[in-house]
């Protein structure tokens, strides 16, 4: 299991951000690790709402199939994702309004299928990566934003 937890200030009311952050289509223009995106619903999004998404670590793709399993708009969104070979994934978003911004508070959290030994592949494969990306992937979603 790898989690990572990242918060970062956004010069930009809640409704903006969710607006672009809960836009399958606009994934791409945020996520770094993001390559393509799947069969989706349409937005606005909703309890329930699914899509399809290809990302990339370290070079090797992996398809998540996401369902926003808590849609509270425009503050807090909880996704939970089924991978390859039984992964599993939750991410979660909250937004806080603060000085006439928003904290964005990013949660993800990957699950390995074959316990330990899979937790030790995990960190081998990626690292402080998940990390990284997190930031990165906030940066472009602030400078989209502001």
């Amino acid at each position: 299991m790898s989690a990572v937890e990242v918060e970062l200030f956004i010069d930009a009311p809640p409704e903006r951000i969710w607006e672009v952050a809960l836009d399958p289509a606009r994934l791409g223009d945020w996520v770094t690790i993001h390559r393509s995106l799947g069969d989706h619903d349409d937005p606005p999004a909703f309890k329930g709402f699914r899509m399809s998404q290809t990302m990339t670590l370290r070079g090797v793709p992996l398809t998540v199939d996401w369902e926003l399993v808590r849609c509270e708009e425009p503050t807090y969104a909880e996704w939970a994702g089924k991978g390859p070979a039984r992964s599993r994934a939750t991410t979660s978003y909250r937004l806080t309004p603060q000085d006439g911004g928003t904290l964005f508070a990013y949660y993800n959290e990957f699950k390995t299928p074959l316990g330990p030994l899979g937790a030790v592949a995990q960190r081998a494969i990626a690292g402080d990566m998940p990390e990284s990306e997190a930031i990165a992937s906030l940066e472009r979603l602030r400078k989209i934003c502001e």
